[in-house]
């Protein structure tokens, strides 16, 4: 025992000097479900709200470590497991997925959510009514959907008889059975017929999309979804072969080819919730914090798709670049 003590020793000093090191320099966990490229500007405006507020990886105040699920809920599962082993100080999600995996994961650990609807949306009230006391960051209810479903209408005349509009949506996200509900809803007062169909997985899409486009739609409404937004550049492949326009709810994806869109803008969702956790990072409290309603929403269109389909946009749209 005595022949061992120095090294015993030796690892105590090390692991002491570690620890110390973890206390000085608070450590974020930032979890995105997939690879998407209408979903990268959140981790951007995330990162650029922290620097603006004096917090950078730069400045050796903060350490960011970022993981991507890859889709794979096996994966993000992990992921927030080590981040909570890590005892990281705070956890940014990005989008609904791995913001309800990591407030079921831990009670205690700070998460701050984006690109995620309310918590009612998520199905995370309580008996009382209200959500984890460790939610924050910036959230989004369905009623934009109304303004941006509505809006077809306006740019897009029917090819004969009442207007056509085909969505797909996953019936495992929950906020998406409930914004395909409401779409219905709305359709019927519009006057609108609306075709959809379940899209489970991407590997789906090109099967559904066909399907869809085989009922005649005039148009497809891509709404707030993780498998449409993963599975959009199959969507439009088929959508622009047979002439059909797409519309949304997400300003993100009119620059990946959709027409037009009114809803958040992804880069200011995410700045919002790093304004949030830059407070937090301060005070190193919650006190006050809460999960807020986006602040930011945007009417925009794609001119090139404008033009290719002969459409005219409205004047209060901005053409996005």
């Amino acid at each position: 025992m005595i022949k061992y003590l120095p090294l015993v020793l030796l690892f105590a000093i090390i692991s002491a000097c570690h620890s110390g090191d973890k206390k000085t320099v608070p450590v974020i966990g930032f979890v995105d479900f997939m690879v998407d490229a209408s979903l990268a500007p959140a981790h951007t405006g995330f990162v650029d709200a922290l620097r603006k507020n004096g917090f950078s990886e730069d400045l050796k105040n903060i350490k960011i470590e970022y993981r991507n699920a890859q889709s794979s809920d096996p994966t993000l599962s992990l992921i927030i497991s080590q981040f909570i082993s890590q005892k990281v100080d705070l956890i940014a999600t990005c989008p609904t997925d791995p913001s309800i995996a990591a407030v079921q994961k831990t009670k205690t650990i700070p998460v701050f959510v984006m690109v995620a609807p309310t918590v009612k949306l998520m199905k995370l009230e309580g008996p009382d009514g209200k959500g984890p006391g460790n939610l924050f960051g910036a959230v989004e209810d369905l009623n934009y959907i109304d303004t941006s479903f509505s809006n077809i209408p306006k740019i897009l005349k029917p090819k004969s008889g009442k207007l056509v509009i085909g969505m797909s949506y996953d019936e495992s996200e929950p906020q998406s059975v409930d914004a395909k509900n409401l779409i219905k809803a709305l359709a019927d007062k519009m006057n609108v017929t609306l075709v959809s169909m379940p899209l489970n997985s991407s590997a789906d899409a090109q099967l559904v999309t066909q399907s869809l486009l085989n009922k005649n739609i005039d148009a497809f409404f891509a709404n707030p979804d993780n498998t449409v937004f993963t599975a959009f550049e199959t969507i439009l492949k088929n959508c622009d072969q047979k002439g059909v326009p797409i519309f949304t709810s997400e300003a993100s994806l009119v620059k990946r080819g959709a027409v037009a869109a009114f809803g958040a803008d992804i880069y200011q969702w995410g700045y919002q919730a790093g304004e949030q956790a830059a407070i937090f990072l301060k005070s190193k409290s919650t006190a006050g914090l809460h999960p807020e309603m986006v602040k930011v929403r945007k009417r925009v269109y794609n001119p090139i798709m404008a033009k290719k389909y002969h459409l005219n946009i409205p004047p209060n749209y901005e053409a996005v670049k």
